[in-house]
């Protein structure tokens, strides 16, 4: 087999055989060594090559965090696929639309969610289903136990034309000799899709080359504090979600360990912290309030952990502030995107980052910041619109002209793509994160950032969870409304109290006039809170007024 190094399969290739004894994945409580994960992976890319998948071709990739996960990625770049991994609480309309935009043949689900797959089926172009149990790499002994205490949920598979069992697939292929890699560089690795704003998901196609360059510069983002092949990442991120591969799975790319659980589980993976020495810890700002609030949380030993990391939304400071005087370590923060492929700022691991940093622009990226309007400089220390290039980068979305149109700019001969975020940067380079453009509140003349007043709320120590948002008002341009979610034992507190919080916080043009309870927020399938839908509401209350 010849090798190409520019192709991320062939990265791990190398980094599995020079460590094969050494741990690459803890599932369950079960160590997968590197060699072990490379003979498995192989398996499963000749399986799919059996089944007729030609380097290029799209596979879905439908299942839970896992080392099934794990292997079939790694298995479909061997395979010289193209991977499409999308989250499993999707439904048979969000089957339906994403395989027919990325034309793929070929799903990998889970056995749970074979039902879904089996709707959407004839209203695809997908042709052939492989369904996993989420055991069956397991030692015999752990599947026993399964499912004699019937603790591993199973879902019925139908199997039959056209539908395949991964177990029995890798079977047929015990010693695989799989063809030379294709070239990797440009080429297609997988395609991401992103939320966003809009009413489908945007695909976002990544080279092999664009992944291995941001994987391996985020990955190493605490090469000061810990070696990367000592690592022991926890990976709280989804795998389809470019935080968790970035950010967690890469480290399969440098020699470390990745620990991983099917689903959030706090008891269950402060426990693996503890007995696995778990080094990284990946988390969204939620994740880390609700650890800081945990019952049961004296019971365990962190100390093992010496870099704890937020992304994905910003870290509020009260959070910040109570997990260094806890734990005597601070949380480091990043900010990226799916179409920057992860990370475009992240903290420096070791030094001492200002309060609501997000970081300092990475190496890989140059940013702008810029009136939104006319992409103009914004000046010095002023917010505005964040713009990021690098090279190589995202340049389109798939099937979609329209949307890359508004997204993708081309400056004095660079392509950008527009972030949407409004930023600040200070003048030792430390990136601040203002609002979403979309998100800004024009209360009165001023723009007033729905972040900021979030921020704010969320520093209450009854409230779990808060959103801004602007309601349409003829006398002032928009009111601010925030909608609140508090904790559950919580009693008495009224919308009146938080107003006066905010006041001695805020400045009086950016203090809520009204708040409204709530037991949950509208948040998108990866856990981004969805402002849109509470502004659809209020919209729909004052049409109906």
């Amino acid at each position: 087999m010849t090798a190409t190094t520019d192709h991320i399969y062939s990265v791990f290739e190398a980094v599995g055989r020079e460590r094969a004894d050494a741990t690459a994945v803890i599932y369950l409580g079960t160590r997968y060594s590197y060699g072990r994960l490379r003979h498995l992976a192989e398996r499963f890319a000749a399986g799919l090559i059996d089944l007729g998948v030609s380097p290029g071709d799209r596979v879905m990739l439908y299942i839970p965090n896992s080392v099934h996960w794990i292997v079939a990625w790694l298995g479909i770049l061997r395979a010289g696929g193209v991977c499409v991994p999308i989250t499993p609480i999707y439904t048979p309309h969000d089957l339906i639309y994403i395989a027919n935009d990325c034309g793929a043949e070929t799903i990998l689900c889970a056995d749970t969610n074979f039902g879904y797959v089996a709707a959407a089926m004839d209203r695809t172009s997908l042709k052939r289903v492989i369904a996993a149990r989420m055991d069956e790499l397991l030692p015999w002994w752990k599947r026993a136990f399964g499912y004699l205490f019937n603790v591993v949920p199973r879902g019925k598979v139908g199997l039959g034309d056209g539908v395949y069992g991964m177990g029995s697939l890798m079977a047929r292929h015990a010693n695989p000799d799989p063809p030379p890699l294709p070239d990797g560089g440009d080429a297609e690795a997988e395609i991401l899709y992103t939320g966003g704003t809009t009413k489908f998901p945007k695909g976002v196609p990544i080279s092999h080359r664009l992944f291995l360059t941001a994987a391996d510069e985020q990955i190493r983002a605490s090469e000061s504090l810990i070696p990367p092949e000592e690592n022991v990442v926890l990976g709280n991120a989804p795998l389809f979600h470019v935080l968790g591969q970035t950010c967690g799975l890469a480290t399969l790319l440098v020699g470390g360990t990745l620990f991983t659980l099917p689903k959030i589980n706090l008891d269950a993976a402060l426990d693996g912290i503890a007995r696995h020495r778990v080094r990284t810890m990946i988390g969204v700002p939620a994740l880390y309030r609700m650890i800081l609030e945990h019952d049961r949380l004296d019971q365990y030993d962190l100390s093992s952990v010496d870099f704890w990391f937020s992304a994905g939304d910003v870290l509020p400071e009260e959070i910040g502030h109570r997990w260094r005087e806890r734990f005597g370590k601070p949380i480091h923060q990043g900010y990226g995107a799916t179409e920057t492929c992860g990370g475009v700022a992240m903290c420096p691991a070791g030094e001492e980052n200002p309060p609501r940093s997000v970081g300092r622009i990475v190496f890989s990226k140059q940013v702008r910041i810029v009136d939104p309007a006319f992409l103009e400089p914004a000046p010095p220390g002023e917010p505005g619109e964040l713009i990021v290039s690098s090279d190589p980068m995202v340049s389109a979305y798939l099937n979609k002209p329209e949307e890359t149109e508004r997204s993708f700019v081309e400056l004095d001969g660079r392509l950008w793509y527009r972030t949407a975020d409004v930023m600040r940067m200070d003048d030792d380079g430390h990136l601040y994160f203002v609002d979403r453009a979309v998100d800004t509140i024009k209360h009165k003349g001023y723009r007033v950032s729905a972040s900021e007043i979030e921020a704010a709320l969320q520093e209450h120590p009854a409230v779990t969870a808060a959103c801004a948002v602007g309601v349409p008002d003829k006398k002032v341009g928009e009111r601010i409304k925030a909608y609140v979610v508090l904790r559950e034992d919580i009693k008495g507190l009224t919308g009146y109290d938080l107003i006066a919080w905010c006041r001695e916080r805020l400045a009086s043009y950016k203090v809520p006039g009204y708040i409204e309870f709530r037991d949950m927020l509208p948040k998108s399938k990866v856990g981004k809170l969805l402002r849109r839908e509470i502004r659809d509401e209020e919209r729909r209350r004052a049409e109906s007024d």
